[in-house]
């Protein structure tokens, strides 16, 4: 269980005071929604702006794709609007993960 691994070396990091920067979140974060740990991954992009640490593409990818694992077809629309509010450069993965939240919960038309 590979998300295991990250989020302990994670915390470990954190309780070390060692740099946790923007790639150390997108590695965490992508290990969680691949673990299947959707809402863990959710929770650690929410805890960012308190860690003082800015989200970038991939950040904003990885969570949205935990939103489409969770069926949180709604949060993915916010977090790809909020990619552009935040000037945070969309990609062809960030649109098709909150595409594919929307279809995958017959949200399509949203």
């Amino acid at each position: 269980l590979e998300w295991r691994h990250a989020l302990q070396m994670f915390n470990t990091m954190r309780n070390h005071a060692m740099e946790v920067d923007t790639i150390t979140y997108n590695a965490v974060i992508s290990a969680c929604d691949k673990g299947g740990q959707w809402s863990q991954a959710l929770d650690i992009f929410d805890a960012m702006p308190a860690q003082k640490v800015d989200p970038n593409t991939v950040t904003y990818s990885a969570a949205i794709s935990s939103c489409r694992h969770g069926g949180r077809w709604a949060q993915a629309l916010s977090l790809l609007n909020a990619m552009g509010t935040h000037a945070v450069e969309l990609n062809t993965i960030a649109c098709s993960a909150a595409i594919s939240a929307c279809e995958t919960h017959g949200r399509w038309q949203h």
